[in-house]
């Protein structure tokens, strides 16, 4: 074996890193199967056990998956572009919900007690009642999880209406707060937060133990800075890629302070 990481790493490791530079030089393409396990063991005089070792190393990063009964693959890359700077301005140009290629599924509706972290998002106690929305958005082609999300909306601006039912709402959901509430979104903010996934995110996103995941706290304020909603999107970190795109400040008065880079 030629693997970079040394004589003194584990031999499922200097086998997972040659795999790994098989992937990244297109010997495995994506979508195709790996070699059985038995013709991995003999290319690297190797037991069963430590190729599964380093291939479970693989499946890990992401790089592979298993199908039941089939064999190992390498995994297809199908990253979602993610831009959130301008998603409202889109809306309301189209009045269409802006991910029209997944399918929503409206997990509950309905009253609940804010968590801490939304309820510090929101400037209000832990376990006021709010109006949450969960939501699992799958791809519509290939049916596979694709996020786990939730919106929390003031009960003040929900309670009794539509909002509270099972159902995805005909237009963008902060167009339909901005017609509840008789205030426009005018400031939004979010927080990024990279993390481990629980047991029941990696359950309902077919990650493996220990797979990581993007998770964003997005809070969005009226202009006189009342909180019309806060959601919350958790995507599979292998998944999303996040663009943000915006114009830089000029300011001609700035002081002529040396680089940093």
């Amino acid at each position: 074996m030629t693997s970079g990481l040394g004589g003194f790493a584990p031999k499922y490791q200097q086998i997972a890193e040659e795999l790994r530079q098989d992937i990244r030089e297109g010997r495995y393409q994506p979508g195709e199967r790996l070699p059985a396990e038995t013709a991995l063991a003999e290319r690297f005089r190797v037991s069963l056990p430590t190729i599964r070792q380093a291939v479970g190393v693989l499946r890990a990063e992401g790089l592979a998956e298993s199908k039941h009964g089939i064999g190992t693959f390498v995994r297809q890359d199908h990253r979602l572009e993610r831009r959130s700077r301008h998603r409202y301005g889109r809306a309301r140009c189209d009045q269409k919900l802006l991910t029209s290629h997944l399918r929503h599924d409206i997990v509950f509706a309905g009253p609940e007690k804010a968590p801490a972290r939304i309820a510090e998002a929101m400037g209000i106690p832990e376990g006021t009642e709010v109006i949450t929305r969960r939501r699992v958005l799958y791809d519509q082609e290939t049916n596979s999880p694709e996020e786990i999300g939730a919106s929390y909306i003031p009960a003040d601006i929900a309670r009794g209406t539509s909002l509270e039912e099972r159902a995805v709402v005909p237009k963008a959901l902060f167009l339909c707060i901005e017609d509840l509430s008789g205030k426009r979104y005018h400031h939004a903010r979010d927080q990024w937060i990279a993390r481990n996934a629980t047991p029941e995110e990696a359950a309902t996103l077919g990650l493996p133990q220990g797979g990581q995941v993007m998770h964003v706290i997005h809070t969005a304020r009226s202009e006189d800075d009342t909180v019309l909603e806060v959601s919350e999107s958790i995507w599979p970190a292998d998944r999303v890629t996040i663009i943000d795109e915006y114009d830089i400040e000029q300011n001609e008065q700035a002081p002529d302070v040396p680089s940093q880079i």
